[in-house]
């Protein structure tokens, strides 16, 4: 009889959910601030487009603000089935963080968002504008303390070590403006809120090319279109700058994450970069390694004869191949983003007509941005290992008293209903794509029908 490694599958159930979970933050936090866009043009041009486009993208984002908050409860729950360890240890830091997210965020977006998806018609037009941007603002200060929290994992600072009655050694705060502004909390904040913008950007490029391929020409859509690839031409190269500094943060807090998503096994003054190549952890070298020599010292150091330490030099580091992988898809997932963006943009440049093979890549990169982020938090989480808090807490040691076999039946639920949840949810976005292309394929600014009367007929009720 095979026997069930819980320590294992507990690692595999709380992948599961956070994979699960992360895809509806990503696009909520910034498709909040698409939304209160979309009202401004409209506040400012009277022109119902807008607004056609406002309504329309609420129903995405109630739908993924309701799936993101059950998935997140959820997960928060397996702080105490599997891993209650990490609250017993650092749970005088993570207690309070995870409570200011629910004190100053959570409760902001709850309230106001009822105003955001209901209240066009009956409240006035400042409060329904106030309301989105206070719930787009709680989507990003959400995000705040979630990564001051993760972040704080990773590089920990503002603490000391106190053993309690029972002999346990419980982290206690000594600066809570050291625990907060962390070495590496500004570099995964503003990359991840860079994410949540190309995510967002490409999730509504998406849904609109949709749209006009099944031929609706609604000029709501083509404003909605033009506004996320402007958008994602301009975060692009943002978040590249902003990887970049993320990665020169790591070579300095975590410097065996950054040799494990280089390949580097040996210390190196102008250390190759490793385009492609098998991670062979046993004999601890790459198989079928295509390099460019001295590249990745002058990426990392700004210096072509810049070290890069080896995996060699640490008695612990992380496991490589999901780190060297995971890397390579988010770059290359990055690069294709970039190359859409731009050819867009060209053709807006234009004024020419979105090629018809232009909008199917478009509809295929509809979810890229997902895909980029997922890749992107295995490296960032993964990298940790075999800490849960870097250097503080080991993730074995916070490992709850839990039986294989409960992991196993719990992950198998967990996988089937986040399967199941994922098609009904993007088949619910093409749904609503199709149906709004039904009752809003005229222009507009051709109708005689009020903005009021448009929400009544576009109510996220529906």
């Amino acid at each position: 009889m095979v026997e069930l490694d819980p320590f294992m599958l507990s690692r595999i159930q709380f992948a599961a959910n956070i994979t699960f979970h992360i895809m509806f933050p990503s696009i909520t936090i910034a498709l909040g601030w698409f939304l209160l866009f979309f009202k401004l043009r409209y506040n400012a041009t009277k022109n119902e487009a807008w607004m056609q486009s406002y309504f329309f993208f609420t129903k995405v984002f109630a739908l993924s603000f309701a799936i993101g908050v059950v998935s997140g409860v959820t997960m928060s729950f397996q702080f105490g089935t599997n891993w209650p360890g990490f609250m017993e240890t650092v749970g005088n830091i993570a207690g309070p963080l995870l409570a200011y997210e629910v004190l100053t965020a959570f409760f902001l977006e709850a309230t106001f968002l009822g105003i955001m998806l209901f209240g066009f018609r009956k409240v006035p037009s400042w409060l329904h504008t106030t309301a989105t941007v206070l719930v787009a603002g709680g989507t990003t200060l959400s995000a705040f303390w979630i990564l001051v929290l993760n972040s704080w994992m990773h590089t920990p600072t503002g603490f000391e070590m106190i053993p309690n009655e029972a002999g346990l050694l419980q982290a206690h705060v000594t600066s809570w403006w050291e625990v907060i502004f962390n070495p590496s909390m500004p570099y995964r904040l503003s990359h991840m809120l860079l994410a949540s913008g190309l995510t967002a950007s490409f999730l509504i490029a998406g849904l609109s090319a949709y749209r006009l391929l099944k031929g609706d020409q609604a000029t709501s859509v083509r404003k909605s279109l033009k506004t996320a690839i402007i958008a994602a031409t301009i975060l692009i190269p943002l978040q590249i700058f902003a990887g970049h500094e993320h990665g020169i943060n790591t070579k300095e807090y975590q410097p065996a994450k950054l040799a494990a998503i280089e390949g580097a096994w040996e210390t190196h003054q102008g250390a190759p970069l490793v385009l492609f190549g098998l991670p062979n952890e046993e004999e601890q070298r790459n198989d079928f390694s295509i390099e460019i020599p001295y590249l990745a010292s002058l990426i990392v150091t700004h210096s072509l004869d810049g070290e890069i330490k080896g995996l060699k030099e640490f008695d612990q580091h992380p496991p490589v191949k999901p780190l060297f992988f995971g890397f390579r898809i988010m770059i290359g997932v990055g690069m294709l983003m970039l190359l859409f963006a731009w050819a867009g943009s060209y053709f807006l440049a234009r004024q020419k007509n979105m090629p018809k093979h232009y909008l199917y890549g478009l509809v295929g990169m509809t979810f890229s941005g997902t895909v980029a982020t997922i890749a992107g938090w295995y490296v960032t989480e993964i990298g940790r290992q075999p800490w849960l808090v870097q250097g503080v807490l080991s993730t074995k040691d916070a490992l709850g008293s839990v039986s294989g076999g409960m992991v196993l039946s719990t992950l198998i639920m967990y996988l089937a209903v986040y399967a199941f949840l994922t098609v009904a949810y993007v088949t619910t976005l093409f749904y609503l794509a199709r149906k709004a292309g039904d009752g809003s394929n005229r222009d507009p600014e051709k109708q005689t029908m009020s903005a009021s009367e448009r929400h009544t007929a576009m109510t996220p009720a529906e």
